[in-house]
């Protein structure tokens, strides 16, 4: 399908010559799994590598860290067996910062002495100018948010078409702040409207090749997705009548309220984001969608413990080092051996230089396992549950002009909106 052209290699398990929408015409099912074919030790190697060469270079480097860990998981995400394609260029992401810097610094300052001058002139003070200066910078926020979305689309690829964005990142900046003061004034009761507009003015602004996709459903579908929210703030209310009447459910309903509320977040976001993606439809394809929350919960737990536990070995060696000669001087008196002594003997500057090393180290090693036993096991997870029903409705796909995206992620980089990948 390569510069528009519906034909390809076949992927495995299909005859030569064959293409997914031919062949999935002519099964009882014809819906497209996708696989995922990434390591756990390729990737920590490479996790642990490119951090300690943005820790060596300061910061530089993590440009090129994180397209090397993108081109690493969109290659290992296959639907009907063709990996995505990630194709960015860490010279536009560098060069995207230092300019959304400039513009950053430009506008808040800018904004900050307005703010600052009016705060003397009118309440001769300046915490009203702090509070709105912060005010300022939410709607950039989500500007940045939808300027990275469109830009990582804009480098993605599938069996060689473009995925793409449309502009419109001031739009979506200022409905978020509508739905935002919606949400907030009812409580959140009208969270699930403010997740299905949003969603749905991305998605819909959303191309692969020259076929638009659209968000389907309404945005009550979302609600169901609140339930266990809800029974986090029943048992909380309960907890709390019962503390003050003097119960003894107090305790046990509390504890069942944090539960039942971290659960209900990881529900709510898993369960939306299914409901969301079988109501998309991309010409005649239709994407199907079937995550387990709970599963994605015990992912998280689990693998937060084992990274916790795991960096905890260089935590309790920096604990050490930091107290200095005097527990190496303790570790002497114990007679545990001539390596306590050679430590005992060391310069200051050694045991410095040992800090910062050990100290860094747990921040190279929590990010490498990190993405071990967190963001892989989920995006494994949710690609294994992810297909495209109908396949054949993309046979009909054309390749998209390349979209230059100017500032590539620069401003979701400055101001750290959680782009990641």
């Amino acid at each position: 399908m390569t510069n528009g052209s519906p034909s390809g290699p076949a992927p495995d398990g299909w005859p030569p010559g064959a293409s997914p929408a031919t062949t999935a015409s002519t099964e009882a099912n014809p819906a497209l799994a996708t696989g995922f074919s990434g390591r756990r030790g390729a990737l920590f190697w490479l996790a642990l590598r490119t951090g300690a060469l943005t820790v060596l270079t300061l910061g530089l480097y993590r440009f090129w860290m994180k397209t090397r860990l993108r081109r690493w998981y969109w290659s290992a995400i296959r639907p009907g067996g063709h990996p995505l394609e990630y194709v960015g260029d860490p010279w536009e992401k560098l060069l995207g910062f230092l300019v959304a810097v400039v513009i950053l610094a430009f506008y808040i300052g800018l904004v900050n002495l307005v703010l600052m001058f009016l705060s003397f002139s009118l309440f001769q003070g300046n915490a009203a100018a702090y509070a709105l200066s912060l005010l300022g910078v939410v709607p950039l926020w989500f500007y940045a948010q939808y300027r990275a979305r469109r830009y990582i689309l804009a480098r993605t690829r599938w069996r060689g078409l473009r995925f793409g964005l449309e502009p419109g990142a001031w739009g979506y900046a200022g409905r978020a702040l509508w739905h935002w003061l919606l949400t907030l004034l009812s409580l959140g009761l009208l969270w699930p409207r403010m997740t299905f507009w949003l969603e749905k003015y991305k998605a819909d602004r959303t191309f692969f090749g020259d076929e638009r996709m659209v968000q389907e459903g309404r945005w009550t579908m979302l609600l169901p997705a609140l339930r266990w929210i809800v029974l986090a703030l029943v048992l909380g209310l309960c907890a709390t009548a019962s503390l003050y009447s003097g119960l003894p459910l107090g305790a046990p309903l509390m504890v069942g309220a944090l539960v039942a509320g971290l659960y209900g977040l990881v529900y709510y976001r898993v369960e939306t984001l299914r409901r969301l993606t079988e109501h998309k439809r991309l010409g005649g394809a239709r994407l199907t969608f079937d995550p387990s929350a709970f599963r994605v919960m015990v992912i998280t737990g689990l693998g937060y413990l084992v990274t916790v536990v795991l960096v905890s070995v260089p935590l309790a060696l920096l604990g050490a080092a930091l107290l200095g000669v005097q527990a190496l001087a303790l570790i002497d008196e114990l007679e545990l051996g001539e390596a306590a002594t050679l430590l005992t003997g060391l310069p200051d500057a050694a045991l410095i230089a040992l800090s910062v090393a050990l100290y860094f180290s747990i921040f190279l090693l929590w990010g490498a396992f990190r993405q071990v036993f967190v963001t892989l096991p989920i995006l494994r997870h949710y690609a294994l549950h992810l297909g495209v029903a109908e396949p054949q409705g993309l046979s009909a796909v054309r390749q998209r002009p390349r979209d230059e995206a100017h500032q590539a992620e620069g401003f979701a980089e400055a101001l750290d909106v959680g782009a990641s990948l």
